[in-house]
């Protein structure tokens, strides 16, 4: 075995054995586990809640639901996948309950699996360079203003990916669409976004 395949193998079992450890202590309702939990996912999964609804005050809501959800139904979660996975499927299942009461309109492009299969293939995250973070930070206001501007299941697909890193049989399984409504989601909001994406380079 190569290093490299050695390294990947040591990554891949410490994180099957770190979902694992999770699984047991949510069956169990360790509080000390859900603490680490929320300390560590605690800024991802906000940031995910703001972009998916577009509103801070139900955003804060849905978090504390989560949470709440995670400790009720902790003996669901299946230590094959990431728990980030798991949680942002939790997420955003309380997320289209509140849509459904509130604002049965705007669920539209959050349930729909039709999209076509866009001919395309999505391009990988990587390392970004040091030139690349801050050409991110000097776009951040206008990309940050541009996703306000996008249907929420497009905003949901740009987040999911781009800011956490998910590949896209992670985002189907959170958003429980196909992998080719994944694909289509993704071109289209970035394609919705270039506009903002060439005012930031202004």
């Amino acid at each position: 075995m190569s290093s490299m395949n050695a390294t990947a193998f040591y990554f891949e079992s410490s994180m099957a054995q770190e979902s694992t450890e999770i699984a047991r202590g949510l069956r169990r309702r360790d509080a000390d586990l859900l603490d680490r939990l929320i300390e560590q996912y605690q800024h991802r999964l906000l940031r995910y809640l703001v972009y998916l609804t577009g509103r801070r005050e139900l955003a804060e809501d849905l978090f504390q639901e989560t949470w709440i959800r995670v400790l009720e139904r902790g003996h669901q979660f299946n230590d094959k996948y990431a728990f980030s996975t798991w949680l942002f499927s939790v997420a955003h299942n309380l997320a289209i309950d509140h849509l459904r009461r509130k604002q049965p309109a705007s669920l539209d492009g959050l349930l729909n699996d039709n999209d076509e299969d866009a001919p395309f293939d999505v391009p990988a995250t990587g390392r970004a360079s040091a030139f690349d973070l801050t050409v991110q930070r000097e776009q951040s206001e206008h990309i940050a203003a541009g996703m306000q501007h996008l249907p929420a299941e497009y905003r949901e697909a740009l987040v999911l990916r781009f800011q956490e890193g998910m590949s896209l049989e992670e985002i189907a399984s959170v958003a429980r669409v196909p992998l080719g409504t994944v694909k289509s989601r993704i071109y289209r909001g970035l394609s919705a976004l270039e506009p903002w994406l060439k005012g930031a380079q202004l």
